[in-house]
C-alpha cells in the first residue's frame, strides 16, 4: 500500500477562485476570506492525516499568504513547504476573467517573486514554474546566476507534450560543475505517463521527483475511464483513490494531491488502501491529443 509520506498537498485549488479543473468542491461564496477559511480546513485535515509537504505557487491566488497564516497561526514548524515563480496571478479575483495567469521566465520576474514568496514563507524547494524546452531561462546565464546563488534548493515543474525533452535539458544545466536543479515537478496520469522514462532517470540519479496532475484536473475522478471505475468499485473506493494510487510509481518521491475541501481529501486518501501494483489496461492517450483536451478546458 501506499505510505502517507508520499502524498503532498497542492494548493492549486484552493489559493483563487478559479481554477483549471473539472468536479471542484468550493462554497458558493469564493470572497477571500472563504477560501481562507476552506484552504485552513483542508491543511487542518491533511496534516491530521499525516501529510508534511505542501507546494504552492505565486500564480494561486493567495496560497502562499493562506498557507503562510496557517503555518504561524497553527505554530507548524514540521511541514516541508514548495513553491514556484515564473507565472503571475492576473485574475483579479474573479471566476470570469478573460485571462487567470501569464507567464514570464525572466530575471526580473524571478527577483520580484523571490522576494514575495520568502517575505511569506521559508521554502525548502523553489521551482520554475512550468518549464518547457523553448524556455528562455536557458539561454539566460544572468537569470541562470541568481537561482545558483538564491541559496535555496532549486527545481522546476513541466507540462505539455514534450516534457520528457524538457526534463533531461533542465537537469543537465549546471553552476560551477553542480547540477542547477535537483527536484522536478511533472504531469504523469494513466493517460499522460509520457514522461515517466525520464522522470524514472531523474529518480535514479537522485532527483527529487514529484507527480502533479494524477488525475488529469480532475476528469479521472469525474469522467474515468471504464477500466478505472471498474477498478475503484471492486475495492470500494473513488476513481480518484485509484487515479492517486497508480501514480505512485517506484521513481515518484511524491505525489501531488489537489483537494479543494475536506470531503475531497477524505476520497483522495483512500488511495491509502490500495494495494501496490493496480491491475489496470494501458490507458494512455498521444500526448499531443491529451494536452490538446486539456487545453480546451476552462476555467471555473
Amino acid at each position: 500500500m501506499v505510505s502517507i509520506n508520499r502524498f503532498g498537498l497542492g494548493l492549486a485549488a484552493l489559493g483563487r477562485p478559479a481554477y483549471l479543473n473539472v468536479g471542484r468542491d468550493l462554497p458558493r461564496d469564493r470572497g477571500v476570506e472563504s477560501l481562507r477559511a476552506r484552504t485552513w480546513d483542508v491543511l487542518d485535515a491533511a496534516y491530521a492525516a499525516g501529510v508534511r509537504r505542501v507546494d504552492a505557487a505565486r500564480s494561486y491566488g493567495l496560497a502562499e499568504e493562506f498557507l503562510a497564516g496557517w503555518l504561524a497561526e497553527r505554530g507548524v514548524s514540521d511541514v516541508s513547504v514548495s513553491s514556484k515563480w515564473g507565472y503571475a496571478y492576473v485574475g483579479e479575483w474573479r471566476v470570469d476573467a478573460a485571462v487567470h495567469e501569464v507567464k514570464e521566465h525572466s530575471l526580473a520576474r524571478f527577483r520580484q517573486q523571490w522576494d514575495e514568496t520568502r517575505a511569506l514563507l521559508d521554502v525548502d524547494l523553489y521551482q520554475v514554474h512550468s518549464l518547457t524546452e523553448d524556455s528562455p531561462l536557458f539561454a539566460d546565464d544572468a537569470l541562470l546566476d541568481a537561482l545558483a546563488a538564491s541559496g535555496v534548493r532549486l527545481g522546476f515543474s513541466t507540462s505539455g507534450p514534450d516534457q520528457a525533452a524538457a526534463i533531461r535539458r533542465g537537469l543537465a544545466l549546471e553552476r560551477s560543475g553542480v547540477r542547477l536543479f535537483t527536484a522536478v515537478q511533472s504531469t504523469w496520469n494513466v493517460l499522460e505517463p509520457s514522461a515517466g522514462p525520464a522522470l524514472a532517470e531523474a529518480h535514479a540519479e537522485g532527483v527529487h521527483v514529484t507527480v502533479k496532475e494524477a488525475m488529469a484536473n480532475g476528469r479521472l475522478a469525474v469522467n474515468p475511464p471504464g477500466a478505472v471505475r471498474e477498478l475503484a468499485d471492486a475495492h470500494g473506493v473513488g476513481p480518484d483513490a485509484v487515479a492517486l494510487a497508480a501514480a505512485a510509481q517506484p521513481w515518484a518521491d511524491q505525489v501531488l494531491i489537489g483537494p479543494a475541501s475536506v470531503d475531497q481529501l477524505a476520497a483522495n486518501l483512500r488511495a491509502l488502501d490500495l494495494p501496490d501494483a493496480l491491475d489496470l489496461p494501458d490507458l494512455a492517450r498521444e500526448p499531443r491529443r491529451y494536452w490538446t483536451e486539456r487545453s480546451r478546458m476552462t476555467w471555473n
